[in-house]
């Protein structure tokens, strides 16, 4: 192996951040002999966002990368000091340093709470951030143990107003406000586009590869106390006011939300998909390769993040090789040249890449 950091590939370090019941299916993808729902259910994936909330550790959610030393460091750490090498001269031009996406790895006991996130104009006036977070679902895994085949709510129904959501609220009839919303059974291959302001839940049994922006801005359902009723009602309108009440129909939902795949690409070794692309978001893109021998992946100048979902196998370049096999989750810098996926043991390699706006 040879060359600089940005013209090679990047082992990022596996973590798990703590939120909510989940976690084994984490552990069951990456290969571990223990596999527990030990109350880390996602897995921020080339992250350089940090989780909200209070916890021990200040760099929650930021991921750490292996230099080719061996030494580990925090990504940040290694943006700010490369980063028009590291992440494009077109994207930091601009973006600066800011990756603008978070990838990560979900993995869902139970149903999670009904929520909805802050378009980036909401975002900007009411949470002071530049980025909102529109999010994506690509469903990877099913718990087989569940009493209730995996779901997801998703989308309001026709006729919600803020009205009807409002008085529900009032109440804290927390059934009926996710009654409001479309329950979708899912299979593993489905993606859904999940837009900022649209009320959902992951249900229980989930596990998908989640590819949002890079922001950890969430609005509940829930009440909250307050010292004063100023407060309380301040809290309530700028919840409710994060709701988008644009309802439809099961079928119109599913064709505004569950985007079918297009292949884009293709030899003799392999093939890839575009799951999302800019048609459907300007935010990010998403493609899925499969290999079966050689396959160059895709360039755009500017940086990457991928998770080998089965197989194995290696990514070669112009200066050395990768080895990578299910689970491997990988930094790929603006400056590789001639990357190459090569399939391994007569498996079939395949590959989940998220990138930043703008370029797929």
């Amino acid at each position: 192996m040879s060359g600089k950091i940005w013209e090679m590939p990047l082992e990022l370090v596996p973590n798990k951040v703590p939120r909510y019941p989940g976690g084994r299916e984490i552990d069951r993808f990456r290969g571990l002999e223990e596999c527990n729902d030990d109350g880390r259910p996602e897995a921020w994936v080339g992250s350089t966002t940090r989780a909200l909330g209070p916890h021990e550790d200040k760099n929650t959610g930021l991921s750490e990368v292996v230099l080719p030393s061996g030494e580990v460091t925090l990504l940040t750490e290694l943006i700010d000091k490369y980063p028009r090498e590291l992440l494009g001269e077109k994207h930091y031009e601009k973006f600066g340093s800011e990756l603008c996406i978070l990838v990560k790895l979900l993995d869902a006991k139970n149903q999670l709470g009904l929520q909805t996130h802050p378009t980036r104009e909401y975002a900007k006036a009411h949470f002071g951030s530049d980025f909102g977070k529109t999010e994506s679902w690509y469903i990877i895994g099913l718990r087989e143990d569940q009493e209730e085949k995996p779901y997801v709510l998703l989308g309001f129904k026709e006729g919600i107003t803020r009205e009807i959501f409002e008085e529900l609220y009032e109440k804290q009839d927390i059934r009926a406000m996710e009654e409001c919303c479309h329950k979708i059974p899912v299979s593993v291959g489905d993606m859904y586009l999940v837009d900022a302001g649209v009320p959902h839940a992951v249900g229980p049994g989930c596990f998908l590869v989640e590819v949002q922006e890079s922001s950890d801005i969430t609005v509940g359902v829930r009440k909250r106390e307050f010292p004063t009723e100023e407060e309380e009602l301040a809290y309530k309108n700028r919840l409710l006011g994060c709701y988008i009440y644009d309802g439809s129909s099961y079928e119109e939902n599913l064709n505004k939300y569950r985007i079918p795949p297009t292949i884009d690409r293709s030899c003799q070794g392999g093939f890839e998909k575009v799951l999302l692309g800019r048609e459907n978001t300007p935010y990010f893109g998403i493609t899925e390769a499969e290999v079966t021998g050689e396959f160059p992946m895709r360039r755009t100048g500017t940086f990457s993040v991928a998770i080998v979902l089965e197989g194995e196998g290696e990514i070669a370049y112009s200066g050395g090789t990768m080895e990578i096999k299910k689970g491997s989750e990988i930094f790929l810098p603006a400056g590789i040249k001639d990357p190459v996926l090569r399939s391994r043991n007569n498996t079939t390699l395949k590959v989940v890449q998220a990138f930043p706006p703008e370029v797929i």
